[in-house]
């Protein structure tokens, strides 16, 4: 789980309080309720967040360097210390309602496709909001389920088949085939992820600021699992606020 104190949106995010508990201890909360998961590690900068790590009890803290590039660059720095790690999964530091069962799936995928080095997932868009907000990264898939490419934009183009856009009545979608948004979650094999953080950025990653297209661009083959099972991540004091109110609505 890489976890940063500074955002530009939300400084110290992953210590603001969610029913009690530091954001950070419910992350690592959703990692360990994986079966597949058999410890989980936090990469950070910054001692205020190794030490709320340190406090929940549950996960190790690693420090890493503040001049990590990303969040894969730094988890490569930590995985580089645990020669024993063979299969690492990437959990965002702001996922507290992360799935167990999508890291899971996404996990089995990686594990029984030799030929593949990443794997992540998706869900189905609902919404025409979502089809057009580059905020929302979509993905579009082979016939196996590996990614052709991930993008902002609307991909695929539904300009030619007017029948299979939104229906403007309630914005309901019923496009066949149907689009897909990125769930942010990777599953990596140890020789990818540090392979990956040797090479550099490349073109359509820059372009889209998109990172994991630099395995794309490379060559990697990427395993997309589907799943309905959504999460949100907490960018804003607004998304903390959602993430309360469905945890609390969950526990009732």
């Amino acid at each position: 789980i890489p976890a940063r104190y500074a955002s530009t949106r939300f400084p110290g995010k992953p210590l603001a309080d969610l029913l009690g508990k530091p954001l950070i201890a419910h992350v690592i909360e959703r990692a360990l309720e994986a079966k597949s998961v058999q410890g989980v590690l936090v990469a950070t900068d910054d001692e205020r967040i190794a030490s709320a790590v340190e406090a929940h009890g549950k996960a190790k803290a690693v420090m890493t360097s503040p001049d990590c590039a990303s969040g894969s660059d730094r988890i490569a720095e930590v995985v580089a210390k645990f020669p024993d790690a063979d299969i690492i999964v990437n959990v965002q530091g702001d996922e507290p309602l992360m799935p167990a069962e999508v890291i899971d799936q996404a996990v089995a995928a990686l594990v029984s496709d030799p030929n593949c080095a990443v794997s992540t997932a998706k869900i189905r868009i609902t919404n025409e909001a979502d089809f057009l907000s580059p905020n929302v990264v979509k993905v579009v898939c082979d016939l196996e389920g590996r990614a052709l490419y991930f993008s902002r934009s609307p991909i695929p183009s539904l300009s030619r088949a007017p029948e299979l856009r939104f229906q403007e009545e309630d914005k309901t979608y019923t496009a066949y085939p149907p689009t897909y948004k990125h769930f942010g979650l990777y599953v990596y094999r140890r020789d990818a992820l540090l392979q990956f953080v040797k090479m550099p950025p490349t073109p359509l990653e820059l372009l889209e600021k998109l990172e994991q297209l630099r395995f794309l661009e490379n060559g990697y083959s990427i395993r997309v699992v589907e799943t309905t099972l959504d999460s949100i991540g907490v960018d804003t004091l607004e998304d903390l606020e959602r993430a309360r109110q469905i945890m609390i609505n969950y526990k009732r």
